[in-house]
């Protein structure tokens, strides 16, 4: 097909989402839904004019994935950057990223040992493909860039943007339990280099340049006028240099971009003596961008709006792309008796269990529980975990199950966690407000 082609498609469908925008909440209906059955259509199984195979171009799939949980997990950390992170609420997205994550992997292990005849590593891969939660589809329950956000909330984004990164030590276990991978004898080389260094390596690089940079950036602007503008590149150039820096010291990139985003949004003023907010005049928001991000009370906060909404616009532009190719490749599963019980059991039985043994002796109402215990979303990061085990030396055999069990769980969870996020969600702020 022409590029005049392809233009003229994506343009209609960008067009149609801005139109039916505000029709879509009252269908109960979400934009990856309509992403999906879009690429579906498009795929093999119907029009063809998409082509991707799942193995032949594991790689380029692989890396569009990465890039796309990369600008959502930098999305998420400017979210959450203004809860303190002494503060309790930071309790709960840990507790569920860890030992809660750690839970799901076993549990999905032990389902596939026992339920697909799986051999360990094989179930061990699976489990880790399968546990984390997904940071780009889990817009509906997501916490936003509010001061005081709710505890549900943040806690269900804070655990997509950590567990994306604590998932990837049991991808490289399960691909050494496999013999695709070192691990070192009595494991040691996958204890240190695949789980303590690389982990806090991830989390001190994106820290030190999330912090230092915006710092860096808030002093130009308010003393020197300078690096004013160009918030786009800023948000990409720090993705790309914490995600590059931690790579270059063997640490994870997925937990730098998180906690690069982190550290930009606590960035704090640098108010200059003599100086007063823009609050104290008569119309506040009426000054221009430029007057806020050169002003010393608020170059920060407009730094950090900027870069955040632009990455939401960009974030939206990554889904659609990875939920079409997606639906694309579902013509590439192949039916089976464990897609019937399988991803029922994982969403009803196995991501509650997790949740339940995680959150343990935590204090909290019944409703909210049972809202974590259901929106464990799994999405864009499962399929770059298993383009990036294809990629690794997985046997055909064995990555054609995974694809179809990976593709069908990111399907049936884009439908039923995007029907019912809306009700759910209204019913939680109804019951909220009525037990206030």
């Amino acid at each position: 097909m022409s590029i005049a082609f392809w233009a003229l498609l994506l343009g209609l469908l960008l067009i149609a989402m801005v139109l039916a925008g505000t029709l879509l909440p009252r269908l109960f209906v979400s934009s990856a839904m309509i992403y999906l059955g879009a690429g579906y259509l498009l795929g093999p199984q119907v029009l063809g004019l998409i082509t991707l195979h799942p193995i032949r171009d594991a790689e380029v799939l692989g890396q569009a994935a990465e890039v796309a949980v990369l600008i959502s997990l930098f999305t998420v950390g400017l979210k959450l950057g203004s809860v303190p992170l002494q503060d309790a609420r930071w309790r709960l997205p840990l507790r569920l990223a860890s030992v809660s994550m750690v839970f799901s992997m076993g549990l999905v292990t032990a389902a596939g040992i026992w339920g697909l005849g799986l051999p360990l590593g094989a179930a061990v891969l699976l489990g880790a493909i399968l546990a984390p939660t997904d940071p780009v589809l889990a817009s509906g329950v997501q916490a936003g860039p509010a001061v005081d956000p709710d505890r549900l909330r943040f806690s269900l984004a804070g655990e997509g943007g950590l567990n994306d990164g604590t998932a990837f030590p049991f991808v490289m276990l399960g691909l050494g339990l496999l013999g695709l991978h070192e691990l070192g004898r009595g494991g040691w080389h996958w204890w240190l280099m695949d789980l303590a260094w690389p982990t806090a390596a991830g989390l001190l690089v994106g820290t030190a340049l999330g912090g230092l940079l915006g710092k860096l950036v808030v002093h130009l602007r308010t003393r020197h006028h300078q690096a004013m503008g160009l918030d786009e590149f800023l948000s990409l150039g720090l993705i790309a240099v914490a995600y590059g820096g931690a790579q270059l010291l063997s640490g994870y990139g997925f937990l730098a971009v998180f906690a690069s985003g982190l550290a930009l949004q606590r960035v704090r003023e640098q108010p200059q003596a003599g100086t007063h907010s823009l609050a104290r005049s008569a119309d506040p928001g009426g000054h221009s961008y430029e007057m806020q991000a050169a002003h010393s009370h608020h170059a920060s906060e407009a730094m950090s709006n900027a870069v955040r909404g632009f990455n939401e616009q960009l974030e939206k532009l990554v889904e659609m792309g990875i939920v079409m190719a997606v639906g694309a490749m579902l013509s590439y599963a192949t039916p089976s008796m464990s897609m019937w019980w399988f991803v029922p059991l994982l969403f009803a039985v196995l991501r509650p269990l997790a949740v339940s043994a995680g959150l343990m002796g935590e204090a909290m109402p019944l409703a909210q529980r049972a809202m974590i215990c259901w929106f464990g979303i799994r999405g864009i990061g499962s399929m770059f975990y298993l383009m990036f085990a294809i990629e690794h030396g997985l046997s055909e055999a064995m990555a054609q199950q995974f694809l179809t069990i990976t593709l069908v769980t990111i399907a049936a969870s884009i439908i039923v966690h995007g029907v019912s996020v809306r009700p759910l969600m209204r019913l939680y702020r109804l019951r909220k407000i009525n037990t206030a």
